[in-house]
């Protein structure tokens, strides 16, 4: 896990290295955290779990450090509100990777030495928890990027993301029946996906690809956006309260439909991969298509017959807890738990997923209006 660590840690930093000084600080909405908090947070989160209580004479690296960069814990203590990590001028970039390499420098004294079971499950927690951010960084920065007036680009080569297309053309066919769900064996899984448990499903079919350009193109050139019948109350009043007409990232350049990536603007490809589309979008689109979204169970069953991890997919299912799931004491346990309320769950992975941090069992989270992550579709349909 010590190896592990050093080069998720690296990882992070080998990310940031294209940036500019004044790309580290720039908060352009609530959801999207700083560059530079979220260096911070993630060195916040090992001191905080596991320097503070397991390394003996340990000294915190600054008192303040904690109100600054602490999220949502609060058994932790009291924390900057969210909406204002982006008027964190001081301390300095300089200063937040210093308080990475002090951190990094105990860690490795700390993990160096004997460990117990417990301190070597928060360890490979916070490994994770840096993992997540290292996607919310690429996904942050791109809509920072985005709302610069120029459209600032993050490096050459950064539209690479975009580029991946659909390879097949079919459905495949899932048999009714009791199906075990949720995660088993000696691997690291979250809180949220304990609990294996017995759900029954009916027959269904689910497509092999996801939905892509194309497709969706068709759905806007349909009228899609303007027809209140394909929408959910509360999706219909999101597209009218904000005027959305397209997906985020999207721009109508004549006849051409152009994109912004990483890399700058670019021509949609037909064949790539749907992206960045929220869930009152997917769903609106699977009504238009006359099908309709999986259950997270339904994809769970089906994930082994399909390449998944190029978009995080949409389900129909809301983000609940599964058959005996305790919330864990202390401040751990706020991970997952109490986000449990009004979030649709997610499967599978993106593109700007951290490497070997996918799995099938996965459960991400977001409210039904973000389309910021790297998120698309897959249609199903019952038989």
């Amino acid at each position: 896990m010590l190896e592990h660590y050093v080069s998720t840690r690296k990882r992070t930093e080998d990310f940031c290295a294209p940036l500019s000084i004044e790309d580290y600080t720039p908060q352009v909405a609530l959801h999207a955290s700083p560059m530079k908090w979220q260096l911070g947070h993630t060195t916040w989160f090992f001191e905080t779990f596991l320097l503070k209580p397991y390394l003996k004479d340990y000294k915190e690296y600054h008192p303040k450090f904690s109100f600054l960069f602490n999220s949502y814990y609060n058994n932790v203590g009291d924390r900057l509100a969210r909406d204002s990590r982006g008027v964190l001028t001081r301390p300095s970039v300089e200063e937040v990777y210093q308080y990475r390499h002090y951190v990094d420098q105990h860690i490795e004294q700390l993990f160096g030495g004997n460990t117990t079971s417990e301190m070597n499950g928060i360890f490979e927690i916070g490994i994770n928890h840096e993992e997540q951010h290292q996607e919310l960084m690429i996904t942050d920065l791109k809509l920072m990027f985005f709302r610069h007036p120029l459209k600032t680009t993050y490096q050459e080569g950064g539209s690479k993301l975009e580029g991946k297309v659909n390879h097949f053309n079919e459905w495949i066919s899932i048999s009714e029946g009791v199906y075990e769900i949720g995660h088993q064996g000696e691997g690291f899984a979250y809180d949220n996906e304990l609990g294996r448990h017995k759900v029954y499903i009916h027959d269904f079919e689910i497509a092999k690809d996801y939905v892509s350009n194309d497709d969706f193109i068709a759905f806007i050139e349909d009228g899609g956006y303007e027809r209140f019948d394909l929408w959910l109350d509360e999706g219909w009043a999101w597209i009218q309260q904000n005027n959305i007409k397209k997906p985020l990232y999207w721009k109508k350049e004549g006849d051409e439909w152009v994109q912004f990536t990483l890399g700058g603007m670019q021509k949609v490809d037909g064949k790539g991969i749907l992206s960045h589309i929220n869930f009152y979008e997917a769903e609106a689109f699977a009504r238009w298509k006359g099908m309709r979204l999986p259950t997270e169970f339904e994809w769970e069953v089906a994930s082994q017959q399909f390449q998944w991890g190029e978009r995080w997919e949409w389900t129909n299912s809301a983000y609940l807890p599964y058959p005996g799931f305790k919330t864990a004491d202390g401040a751990l346990g706020e991970y997952n738990g109490k986000f449990m309320i009004n979030q649709m769950v997610l499967r599978g992975g993106s593109v700007a997923t951290s490497p070997h941090h996918s799995r099938h069992t996965y459960r991400n989270f977001f409210h039904p209006h973000y389309c910021w992550q790297y998120t698309g579709i897959r249609l199903a349909k019952s038989k």
